[in-house]
């Protein structure tokens, strides 16, 4: 066979476009549906939500997953009495309530949030706004499930079963996953380092591509020794 770029997959997350949620709806039940269909080793990258279903993924499928790129990502969503580095539980609930009354004005507006102090804020916003309303709105059933599981996600116990390389990438204005959680995924995962840009929201892939490219490239390349 000729050698050629790697394969690269970007699947949905389960229970999206028509797909049947999972039942539980947590992060671990998101990882296990898919490892399922994709059992070959890969390099796993997962953004927000996705980097939690990502770092789940590595913890109880570990051979499929060669190394763990972690982007914007928490292990806790929520603030609990041990852990001070996410959002109150307030913020999240007034953000469900409003959800499920207008999901469509609701979800624009999140997406300010998420671009909120970086650089080319209102570029990101843009771009995020334009991805958002090309797809169909989710079924209101997902939606909930998934403010559910970031009322009750706590995957720190699953961190010290990461063995292999993993790269926390944050921006430093991440107003949805603040720095401070990064830098803690950094610290307690055994095999990784933090690539830190400190103009970059919460989306760190459209305000600095070049940056992201680049940083991503060279832990792919050393991967390949």
């Amino acid at each position: 066979m000729a050698d050629g770029p790697p394969a690269l997959y970007t699947p949905d997350l389960p229970g999206y476009r028509g797909d049947p949620l999972p039942d539980p709806y947590t992060a671990e039940t998101l990882a296990d549906r898919l490892a399922a269909t994709h059992p070959m080793p890969c390099s796993v990258l997962g953004w927000s939500l996705g980097g939690m279903v990502a770092l789940a993924w590595a913890a109880r499928h570990p051979q499929q997953v060669r190394s763990l790129i972690l982007v914007g990502t928490t292990p806790v969503f929520v603030n609990r009495a041990d852990w001070a580095l996410g959002l109150d539980a307030e913020v999240l609930d007034g953000f469900a309530q409003a959800l499920m009354q207008d999901p469509r004005a609701t979800l624009l507006r999140f997406l300010a949030l998420q671009a909120r102090g970086g650089d080319e804020a209102r570029s990101v916003v843009t771009r995020l706004r334009t991805l958002l309303l090309a797809q169909p709105l989710p079924e209101r059933a997902t939606l909930a499930a998934g403010l559910q599981l970031l009322r009750t996600v706590d995957l720190r116990p699953s961190v010290s079963a990461v063995r292999c390389p993993a790269l926390v990438i944050h921006g430093a204005y991440d107003a949805l996953c603040p720095l401070a959680a990064g830098r803690w995924l950094a610290q307690h995962l055994p095999a990784a380092r933090l690539a830190l840009n400190a103009r970059a929201a919460h989306a760190p892939f459209l305000s600095h591509p070049v940056w992201f490219a680049e940083t991503l490239r060279r832990h792919l390349a050393e991967l390949n020794g």
